[in-house]
């Protein structure tokens, strides 16, 4: 049964982080008292990063990394054992928005790539060291869409909805190990990675949105709880559990914003990756 992890004193491998997200995360996890691996593929901006949360008695290293690489992949699954981590932080991901029939299938293959595939070849290459630890934590950072699929986020809500059977079959797993298997589902975030288009999508359909620091003290305190599944947010967390038990509703529901969504779809605008 998953039970709850303190990220005091632990050390933490956190991926995208030098996304809007990834920082925040950083910034919690190390006013937690972590001590800190950032992995992203930025490294002026993971360098800025470290920087600013060294001090205070807290090791901060960082790690440059394209996790679709095989030779950077191999890095960082090193790097975490040199660093000897106890909780890995699967956040790196990327957005893609458009209608699917407009979208060509180098673009949906590579979202799959980063927000699936990745995570669990990044998350099975470090299970056999996790093992050895005398508790260890995987934390998975889905999307609200992988629970709601939506109009519009076709590609991305498949990923998302991959990440989150993945956690919820790796966790039954790892029932009976050291190791809490943790998913978070954010609603949207505010963050300027996101394109334009998803910004005005939003502000459109009046969908709520998080800071940053909001969702990543949310994770955070998922972790600490040792939740299974988490969404974060209300209304969505309710629609979330309505699309599972009463589908129709939710189909009713989109079919009357269907008009707008594909209004802000085309052109489409993707390609923006937390990294």
């Amino acid at each position: 049964m998953t039970t709850g992890f303190d990220p005091a004193g632990s050390r933490v491998l956190i991926t995208g982080a030098t996304g809007g997200l990834g920082e925040a995360l950083a910034r919690a996890f190390a006013a937690a008292g972590a001590d800190l691996l950032l992995s992203g593929r930025d490294r002026s901006r993971l360098t800025a990063l470290a920087e600013s949360l060294g001090g205070a008695g807290r090791t901060v290293a960082i790690v440059n990394a394209d996790l679709s690489r095989e030779d950077d992949l191999a890095s960082l699954v090193a790097a975490a054992r040199d660093f000897q981590i106890d909780v890995l932080v699967n956040n790196a991901g990327a957005l893609a928005f458009g209608l699917y029939e407009d979208q060509s299938w180098p673009d949906i293959a590579r979202l799959l790539e980063t927000n699936l595939a990745a995570p669990m070849r990044l998350t099975g290459a470090l299970l056999p060291w996790l093992r050895t630890r005398p508790r260890a934590a995987i934390v998975n950072v889905g999307s609200t869409f992988g629970s709601l699929p939506f109009p519009g986020f076709a590609g991305y809500s498949a990923s998302k909805a991959g990440l989150r059977g993945f956690s919820r079959a790796l966790r039954r797993e790892l029932a009976d190990s050291a190791i809490t298997v943790v998913h978070v589902a954010p609603r949207a975030i505010a963050t300027p990675l996101n394109p334009p288009a998803v910004d005005a999508l939003n502000r459109a359909l009046r969908s709520h949105v998080d800071l940053p620091e909001a969702a990543a003290r949310g994770i955070v305190a998922a972790l600490r709880a040792g939740c299974g599944l988490r969404h974060l947010g209300f209304p969505e967390r309710l629609f979330a559990w309505l699309d599972g038990v009463a589908p129709a509703v939710i189909d009713r529901a989109l079919a009357g914003k269907l008009a707008t969504i594909r209004r802000f779809a085309r052109p489409i605008d993707t390609r923006k990756e937390t990294s």
